[in-house]
């Protein structure tokens, strides 16, 4: 993936090396790096002790960041401040695939008439503090609503390349714009409204196939950033797409189920099965059409 020749934004809020900022909920096993294969389980561990799972992955599910009766009380977010552009590698690419997302997006928005308002992107080291409560590195990147912040530990790319074989720039990229396209949800007022109809819903079968939709709509979103920063910057060179693909699979509900416990519960599934995300990807990447990223209108 060719990003070294572009802008990097100056919406990145570096808090690497601060200590880990403190606050928020320590996973199974206290370590962080866990990595995104514990989320299931914790999941399944939040629902069984009457914790919402959103506060325990700190966010992942980010349509529940607004709170519940059941959400414990956040901490008080860290404060932004000023920083010096990453000057490591892997900061630098995740600011210039930020800068192109705004790029992107703020075209978009524009032909739709509307006004894009860039997000936050925030890289930590271990722990962090969010609106939507702690962020620790095992939850994997996760886009908090209240705040619109995406929060990143970016060992969770070697994680990705190591314990999932996804690795690769573009792979990297399409987690960086998966979380940005949560953010656009959030802007046109998907997640508001999925909140709202989750607090209704009859069965948690029923909620989770609402976050499902969300997750898989980010997909596609992920795609129609990709198919519009290709047409502009040029950046896809050969195999990305591929990688790009390889790291939706990796990472759909049932082969995480199956790595973690043998077995899948589709009832439990949240973010959608390795082909519905390669799937919604795929749309997104070939149609650059947000219209074609309704996963409410029907089946998925």
């Amino acid at each position: 993936m060719r990003w070294e020749d572009f802008r990097s934004s100056d919406n990145v809020e570096d808090r690497r090396g601060d200590g880990g900022g403190g606050g928020g909920f320590q996973m199974p096993g206290g370590r962080g790096g866990l990595g995104i294969g514990t989320i299931i389980i914790v999941g399944l561990i939040g629902w069984a002790l009457g914790i919402n799972p959103a506060v325990l992955i700190g966010g992942l599910e980010a349509i529940n960041g607004g709170g519940g009766s059941t959400q414990q009380a956040a901490p008080a977010p860290q404060r932004g401040r000023p920083t010096a552009p990453p000057n490591d590698q892997l900061g630098r690419f995740a600011a210039a695939v930020l800068a192109q997302t705004e790029d992107v997006w703020t075209e978009l928005f524009r032909a739709d008439g509307k006004t894009y308002q860039d997000p936050k992107l925030v890289l930590f080291s271990g722990s962090t503090r969010s609106a939507c409560g702690g962020a620790q590195s095992a939850m994997g990147p996760f886009y908090c609503p209240l705040d619109q912040k995406v929060y990143l530990d970016l060992t969770f790319f070697q994680e990705m390349k190591n314990r999932f074989k996804a690795g690769g720039d573009f792979a990297q990229a399409y987690v960086i714009a998966h979380e940005v396209g949560h953010h656009v949800e959030n802007l046109i007022g998907i997640l508001p409204k999925v909140q709202q109809a989750q607090a209704r819903a009859s069965s948690r079968a029923e909620a989770n196939n609402l976050s499902v939709r969300v997750e898989l709509m980010a997909d596609c979103l992920a795609g129609v950033w990709a198919y519009h920063a290709n047409a502009r910057f040029r950046i896809l060179e050969p195999g990305d797409v591929e990688q790009a693909l390889n790291a939706a699979s990796a990472i759909g509900d049932d082969t995480l189920q199956k790595r973690s416990q043998g077995f899948t519960v589709p009832d439990s599934f949240t973010h959608g099965t390795s082909q519905q995300r390669v799937n919604w990807f795929t749309r997104g990447l070939k149609t650059g059409s947000m219209q074609q990223c309704n996963t409410f209108s029907g089946a998925i």
